[in-house]
C-alpha cells in the first residue's frame, strides 16, 4: 500500500499540467472560500484559488525536491562511506571525525542560515538538505562496508592484484545498494517534510508557487476557521504522501534484509 500511495504521489507530481483542472494561481474573486464541491473538490482559498490544483503542483515541486535531494544524498552517503569503511585507519579516523562535527549542527538551523544568507529558493534547499542527509546517511554506508571489507572475495580480489577503484566498484558497491536503497527511499520522505518545515516557516520555495508547507502557513492558518479545508487538504496530503514513503522503505529494508529473509 505503500508504495501504491508513493507510485500515484510519483505520477500526480509527473503530470501536475494535465491533471490539474484549473491553474495554480487562477483567481475567482467570486469563488472566495467556498467549501468542497464537485466544482472544486477540496475547495476554494481566500482568492478564490482551486486548492486541489494547488495541491496537485505541491506534489510537483515536492517530487522535484524529494526525489533531487535523495539521490544527491544518497551519492554522497556511498562516496563517504565506501572511501571511509574499506580504508580504515588515518583515512576513516579523519572522515568520521568530520561527520562527526557536521552532524553535531542542528539540521533545521543550518536550513535556515543558508535560507537567510542565500535566499529562498528550490536549488538552496536542494543542495543544502543533499548535504545534510548525505553526509549523516553516510555512517550506515561505512558500517555496512566495514562487515564486506572482511569477506573472503575481497582478501581474493586483492591476492590477485585487482586494484582498490576496481574492488570499491566490482565487489564493494553491489554488496552495500540494500542500505544505499532504502537510504534512498527514507531521504525522500525526509526530504519532503523538510521542505514543507521550511516553507511553514516562510523559508521555503517563494510564493506564489504552492507547496504544501507554505498552504499550511500562509492561507491555512490566516483562514483556517472560516474555512478549515485550506489547512486539511495540504495537511492530509503530507501526511499520507511521508507515511506511505517511509511505510515503503520499511518494507524494502525488510526485503532486502538476508537476516529478515532467514526469520520468514
Amino acid at each position: 500500500m505503500g508504495a501504491v500511495v508513493a507510485l500515484l504521489f510519483l505520477f500526480v507530481g509527473i503530470f501536475a499540467g494535465l491533471l490539474a483542472p484549473y491553474g495554480m494561481n487562477e483567481v475567482d474573486m467570486g469563488a472566495r472560500l467556498q467549501s468542497p464541491s464537485w466544482s472544486h473538490p477540496f475547495g476554494t482559498d481566500n482568492l478564490g484559488r482551486d486548492l486541489l490544483s494547488r495541491c496537485i503542483y505541491g506534489a510537483q515541486i515536492s517530487v522535484i525536491i524529494g526525489l533531487s535531494v535523495a539521490t544527491i544524498a544518497t551519492l554522497i552517503s556511498a562516496l563517504i562511506g565506501i572511501i571511509s569503511g574499506y580504508f580504515g585507519g588515518k583515512v576513516d579516523m579523519l572522515t568520521q571525525r568530520f561527520v562527526d562535527a557536521w552532524m553535531s549542527f542542528p539540521g533545521l538551523v543550518v536550513l535556515i542560515v543558508v535560507a537567510s544568507v542565500f535566499g529562498a529558493g528550490i536549488t538552496q534547499i536542494i543542495i543544502t538538505l543533499g548535504l545534510l542527509i548525505g553526509i549523516g546517511g553516510s555512517r550506515i554506508v561505512r558500517s555496512a562496508v566495514v562487515s564486506v571489507r572482511e569477506d573472503m572475495y575481497i582478501h581474493a580480489a586483492k591476492s590477485i592484484g585487482a586494484s582498490a577503484p576496481r574492488i570499491l566498484w566490482r565487489h564493494v558497491l553491489p554488496n552495500v545498494l540494500p542500505p544505499l536503497i532504502v537510504l534512498f527511499s527514507s531521504s525522500v520522505g525526509t526530504a519532503i517534510l523538510a521542505e514543507s518545515g521550511l516553507s511553514f516557516l516562510g523559508l521555503g520555495v517563494p510564493p506564489p508557487t504552492p507547496t504544501w508547507g507554505g498552504m499550511l502557513s500562509g492561507n491555512g492558518r490566516t483562514y483556517m476557521l472560516q474555512g478549515p479545508w485550506l489547512a486539511l487538504a495540504p495537511g492530509i496530503c503530507l501526511t499520507l504522501v511521508v507515511y506511505a514513503i517511509n511505510v515503503f522503505g520499511d518494507a524494502l529494508r525488510d526485503m532486502l534484509d538476508p537476516r529478515m529473509r532467514g526469520a520468514r
